[in-house]
């Protein structure tokens, strides 16, 4: 499984994020959408939104959160096929 990040130093959200596949050993490649050029665009072109962090799994981009419920442990524990969640909260 492939697993890429999109996200930014400032964004909390990113942070969560990041450290859930950290706390269940995923590996992903990280783009900081502030430092990679073009990658800001990426993320409008193919979610039609400003949003991150956004994942891509295996080709899929995914928001992992939604605006007032936060990031998406279960939805993502599922999607990632993660048997058991360590919380990064």
């Amino acid at each position: 499984m492939q697993v890429t990040v999109y996200s930014a130093f400032w964004c909390p959200e990113c942070r969560v994020a990041k450290r859930f596949l950290q706390q269940n050993n995923i590996p992903f490649t990280d783009i900081d959408i502030e430092t990679t050029p073009g990658a800001a665009e990426e993320v409008i072109k193919r979610t039609g939104k400003r949003a991150i962090p956004q994942f891509v799994i295996d080709g899929e981009w995914v928001q992992p959160y939604r605006v007032g419920e936060g990031f998406l442990f279960e939805e993502m524990a599922k999607r990632l096929q993660i048997k058991e969640i360590k919380d990064a909260k």
